[in-house]
């Protein structure tokens, strides 16, 4: 018996005997290596056995894996290691086969132990890079494997955390083999990515507690020490790298769906670090394609609960700061839109209180809150991404949040519920002009006349004269923003009578030449938006301070020397606002009207440094702080402030006078015509515009011409109505008027072509002579003497007498005539 053994175990093929001798007799005593060795030489040898070697093994490991013989089978799968690392030949891919074979067999078994150690021979073979493509290949099975993998409940917490890791790792091995492989199935189809996303983000969830490391992915030390999300940011982050322009969507499109099945946009902080990673991750040109993900996820969402939209909003705040200045991508205003829609929404809601367009009571109660709270980061987000563009785009920006900003009278009301038409305008009005309060911090320009264009000033302006203080704050942020180029704003915080501005440090640059057009066009407009506020009497202290702010950087960003006049005579115009009161304001409105008048000029002297100027502005305040402390800043803009019960006329050295100013600017060089004369403010039909108090006002359309070249400047035409018999005669008149021009043109067409050329002839000499008459009378009209070195010719009783001779009749050289 022996015998015939032997003789049959010579009868077998080399590569089984070869394979058997690998496997000692006792497995603990792992792979036999000197057979190993043999077994790689002759499978290098002859590379056409390869494919049998593979199938041998497979066939042991699952009779083994069977029998449970778990140390034969890990001896197997180490022999498959060690063939597949030394192997690289063209019949590879059948050995593949068999080894993925063996692979999804151990991952099918229950034994996590099997799983684990299948996992690590997939991850050995992801990391080789085959020389020959494989056309039939598929990795669905290890996809979802992975991914079942890493949603492990296992008992025992131990052995979970490991089948999670082989899992995490299981799935980058996947990333790795087909992510650049043409040939292989698209690991970014959605099919793929829905299972491989939420698998690593489950497990990155389960580490919230671990911030995010770094902008870049580090490889840990130790390997085995990291922890299942570390692993799964590391592996997330290679993910996202090797994501290519077309891939971006398959790739955050999961996270997005995540994020609301486990309602984690409420919490803020894992969707905020999951979006770091992303952002991180990426290329930093395909940076907009996320932003414009979470903007369209955010419309989706418009109708879902503050709390969601405001976390997808504070997503968008962190991306934008993160993305680099292409974050807003080509199509800037659609984002600035998606934003200021979200904005109107909210507004809407709070005002409603209810989702619904109808104004039916929903099933979710609204929190007005919450409303408020998403509304803020709205506005943040919205100055998040103006920071990210240059200064041309940023205007345009300002532009296009200036355009939705509803105008009194003009704009219908927001919604149709009694009086929340009236409140829900005033609310979108703040909410916007907040926008650009956000859009202008940090605006940097050289040319104010592109900064602030006339479609953007004019009603910025408009909204200073508002009845609404808080209106009129903003308005007036925002020009500060704008004018504001050497961060002098700060230094002017708070209004107070300086003795020495220097300690100061202002920067003052040379007025340009742009910033001289732009205040010859718009100078006067703001002097008179400037008057027109200190009018107002629900003014605050925090609008006299903004004042002074913006007329201290007038002074310094924008000043010539008639700018500094006209500011001047505008602070002495303020004076007698406060002294005459017309206007009937409270006592400490003209206090502080008083007050701002003296701090600018105490400010404007010392700019302009002239030294009797600063001593006449120095005696007043001296006076004012002996006897009428209560019309100086110091006296005026403090908490319970000692006013008297009336203010009455105030006279002698209390007051600036402009005749004292004018003669001692007058020694300087300035024009003192100019500065005798009292600043009086133009009023226009903008100004009365502005100051209705009902939104619903019906606006009656006049049009007022005026002619302009007359020398008779106080003869005007009558304002004329414009009505809708007028509108329908002008377009009845202009047709009738076109149908008369076409018939005369086809008479006179019909003429040339029909009528005898004598008539033609006869009529065309007509109109020469016509024309020769003409140029005769020009002639005689221009008629001058011939140039003579007097200039005259003197007759003899000393008479200067002109010698008159036609233009065309004089005699000119030869040379002179071409």
């Amino acid at each position: 018996m022996t015998g015939v053994c032997g003789c049959c175990g010579a009868l077998r093929p080399r590569y089984k005997r070869l394979v058997d001798n690998i496997f000692p007799e006792d497995p603990e005593d792992g792979l036999v290596k000197a057979n190993m060795e043999k077994l790689t030489f002759y499978a290098l040898s002859a590379p056409e056995k390869l494919d049998r070697i593979g199938a041998y093994l497979s066939e042991r490991l699952s009779r083994d894996v069977a029998r449970h013989r778990y140390g034969y089978v890990c001896i197997a799968m180490e022999a498959l290691d060690q063939l597949l690392m030394a192997c690289h030949c063209q019949s590879i891919n059948l050995f593949v086969e068999s080894f993925l074979k063996m692979v999804r067999k151990l991952l099918e078994a229950d034994k996590p132990n099997l799983q684990i150690l299948g996992t690590n021979s997939f991850v050995k073979f992801a990391n080789i890079e085959e020389d020959t493509p494989s056309y039939h290949r598929s990795y669905d099975f290890f996809v979802s494997r992975f991914s079942e993998m890493c949603h492990s409940s296992y008992e025992d917490p131990d052995i979970r955390t490991k089948i999670r890791m082989a899992g995490i790792n299981g799935l980058q091995g996947v990333v790795r083999k087909t992510v650049n492989d043409d040939l292989q199935s698209n690991i970014w189809d959605p099919q793929h990515m829905d299972k491989i996303v939420p698998s690593l983000l489950f497990n990155l969830q389960c580490g919230e507690g671990t911030e995010s490391r770094s902008p870049s992915p580090l490889q840990a030390s130790e390997k085995e020490k990291e922890s299942p999300a570390e692993l799964t940011e590391r592996c997330f982050r290679e993910l996202l790298g090797r994501a290519a322009y077309g891939n971006i969507k398959n790739a955050v499109t999961p996270v997005l769906m995540h994020l609301d099945n486990h309602s984690l946009w409420e919490g803020k902080t894992f969707a905020v670090r999951c979006f770091k990673i992303i952002m991180y991750s990426i290329q930093s040109q395909h940076s907009h394609l996320v932003i414009q993900q979470l903007l369209g996820h955010l419309d989706s969402n418009s109708k879902n609960s503050a709390t969601v939209r405001a976390g997808i909003v504070e997503v968008l705040l962190e991306a934008a700061a993160i993305a680099s200045s292409g974050s807003v991508g080509p199509t800037v205003l659609e984002v600035f839109n998606t934003l200021l829609r979200q904005l109107r929404l909210s507004v809407d809601y709070e005002l409603t209180g209810s989702y619904d367009a109808s104004g039916n009571i929903g099933t979710k109660i609204i929190k007005t809150h919450e409303e408020r709270q998403l509304q803020e980061a709205v506005i943040r987000t919205i100055g998040s991404f103006a920071n990210t563009l240059p200064t041309y785009q940023r205007s345009e920006v300002m532009l296009f949040i200036m355009g939705k900003i509803p105008v009194p009278g003009v704009h219908p009301a927001l919604t149709n519920a009694g009086s929340g038409g009236n409140e829900g305008t005033r609310m979108i009005q703040i909410m916007l002009l907040k926008s650009l309060v956000q859009v202008t911090t940090g605006f940097q320009t050289t040319n104010m006349l592109t900064a602030l264009p006339n479609s953007f000033l004019e009603p910025l302006l408009s909204f200073s004269l508002m009845e609404d203080p808080e209106v009129r704050l903003l308005v007036l942020t925002i020009l500060l923003r704008v004018i504001d180029r050497h961060d002098n704003t700060p230094k002017f915080s708070r209004i107070s009578i300086i003795s020495d501005i220097s300690v100061l440090k202002l920067k003052v640059d040379k007025c340009s030449r742009q910033d001289n057009l732009f205040m010859k066009k718009h100078a006067q407009q703001l002097y008179r938006h400037i008057y027109l506020a200190c009018k107002e009497q629900s003014s605050g202290p925090q609008h006299f301070e903004t004042l002074y702010t913006l007329l201290a950087l007038i002074s310094m960003e924008l000043a010539n020397e008639e700018v500094v006049v006209d500011l001047i005579r505008l602070a002495l115009a303020l004076q007698d606002l406060a002294q005459t009161n017309e206007e009937s304001l409270s006592v400490y409105n003209r206090c502080a009207v008083h007050a701002l008048s003296a701090a600018y000029l105490n400010l404007i002297c010392q700019l302009t440094t002239v030294p009797t100027f600063c001593q006449h502005v120095h005696e007043v305040i001296e006076m004012r702080q002996k006897e009428v402390p209560f019309l100086l800043p110091e006296g005026v803009f403090r908490e319970n402030p000692k006013l008297p019960a009336t203010l009455d006329k105030l006279e002698g050295d209390v007051l600036f006078q402009q005749s004292k100013i004018t003669e001692v600017l007058g020694g300087s060089g300035y024009n003192t015509d100019r500065l005798a004369t009292p600043y009086i403010p133009q009023f226009t039909d903008e100004d009365r515009l502005s100051k209705r108090k009902s939104i619903g006002e019906t606006v009656s359309l006049q049009v007022e011409m005026e002619s302009r070249n007359s020398p008779e400047k106080e003869e005007r035409t009558p304002a004329e109505e414009i009505t809708f018999e007028t509108l329908k005669n002008a377009i009845v008149d202009s047709v009738g008027m076109e149908e008369q021009e076409r018939e005369r043109r086809r008479q006179v067409v019909e003429k040339f072509q029909k009528a005898p050329f004598e008539e033609i002839a006869a009529h065309c000499g007509a109109r020469a002579t016509l024309l020769q008459s003409k140029l005769n009378q020009i002639f005689e009209i221009t008629i001058r003497p011939p140039p003579s070195p007097s200039g005259t010719i003197s007759s003899g009783y000393g008479q200067t007498q002109s010698r008159s001779v036609p233009v065309y009749e004089m005699k000119f050289p030869d040379l002179c005539v071409y």
